[in-house]
């Protein structure tokens, strides 16, 4: 069988990736580590690495993508034998353990990129809402409205993402008390509807 040029770009692409992922683990390349630091420890060439990734964040971007997808495969599980409630604490214990912090300031350092150009992190910025789906399907099994369960899901993530970024900017700040109060907030669904302006 002959692979077209795509498929064999593709297929070098993930090869390189798989690469990137044994090299760095859990972490991720640190924003000031050049590409051809990256490329030296993976003992390819940076031209490779530009040519499938395009730059540093690229390859952040490509990375971060891949370890989410992972996790999310664990979360689901999660998912699919607990509660809404359940899958909160899940996600925040998966990403605010000391280890995870390399990828939690990767992530919002090429959110932030992407804020910018969210053309060139299209594969990454769709993945983004993947957690939110799942927080909606557990929201509506447990009897939201399709529309109130998608808001919940999204505020509740929109909230976990804020106590991420400000456990990286000021470490220790009592969060899990504050994912304490997100679960004791939607459990009470007596946060008032705001009222269009006149």
């Amino acid at each position: 069988m002959v692979l077209s040029t795509s498929e064999r770009k593709s297929s070098a692409r993930e090869r390189l990736l798989a690469r990137l992922l044994d090299a760095f683990g859990e972490a991720l390349p640190p924003p000031e580590m050049s590409l051809r630091e990256v490329a030296a420890r993976i003992e390819t060439s940076h031209a490779l690495l530009r040519y499938h990734f395009g730059s540093l964040p690229g390859v952040l971007a490509a990375m971060l993508t891949a370890q989410r997808s992972r996790d999310n495969e664990a979360l689901l599980e999660a998912a699919q034998q607990g509660t809404f409630d359940d899958l909160v604490v899940a996600i925040w214990r998966t990403y605010s353990r000391p280890e995870q912090l390399s990828r939690a300031r990767g992530f919002f350092y090429v959110v932030g990129l992407a804020a910018y150009g969210p053309e060139d992190f299209r594969g990454f910025v769709e993945s983004i809402g993947d957690l939110t789906l799942m927080l909606t399907s557990l929201a509506e099994r447990e009897g939201l409205e399709k529309k109130e369960a998608q808001d919940v899901a999204t505020v509740t993530i929109a909230a976990i993402r804020g106590l991420l970024l400000q456990e990286i900017l000021t470490p220790g700040t009592r969060s899990e008390d504050a994912v304490a109060l997100i679960l004791r907030i939607r459990e009470s669904r007596s946060v008032p509807r705001l009222r269009p302006e006149r």
